[in-house]
């Protein structure tokens, strides 16, 4: 009988916890990926980061972006002030560079290896120094290909 109580506990955690991070999120957090693209989105920067093809913090996503690197951008919807953030789509939509918004900013940084909270990451095709195996290059720019796919959909039913 326990159990089942612990059980729904959980879930009804698990949902006011889910309700705090919608109510933290920016106003501005728009195209939101979903569950599904955002699990796919957070695996591909994980990918990215252990193959050494990702910028972090918004310091190096903007030089990256002005530099003329493509790739896909991905912010946390949560960041607070969010006047930190608020230039990097405008940026990326300048040099045609997909982006999507995850909800929490600390799911950003366990994906992209870091300890501290992460604002936002930029996945690459290439790495930026040394070159990746073709099967690895191939599987990353398959993972890449997937998410961007899935993002211009997301982005077209918006407008």
């Amino acid at each position: 009988m326990g159990s089942d109580s612990e059980a729904e506990r959980s879930q009804q955690k698990e949902k006011e916890k889910e309700k705090k991070r919608m109510l933290a999120l920016a106003p501005i957090a728009k195209p939101l990926a979903g569950k599904k693209l955002g699990k796919r989105a957070l695996k591909l920067v994980r990918r990215a980061a252990e193959d050494k093809c990702l910028k972090r913090g918004v310091k190096e996503v903007v030089k990256s972006i002005r530099r003329g690197h493509k790739g896909l951008c991905v912010i946390a919807g949560n960041i607070s002030p969010i006047d930190v953030i608020t230039h990097v789509p405008i940026l990326c939509e300048e040099s045609d560079i997909p982006y999507v918004y995850v909800p929490s900013k600390e799911d950003l940084a366990n994906a992209g290896a870091t300890k501290r909270p992460t604002c936002c990451v930029l996945v690459l095709t290439k790495p930026t120094k040394g070159e990746l195996s073709a099967e690895k290059q191939d599987k990353l720019k398959a993972e890449y290909d997937q998410v961007v796919n899935d993002i211009s959909e997301l982005t077209s039913s918006l407008f």
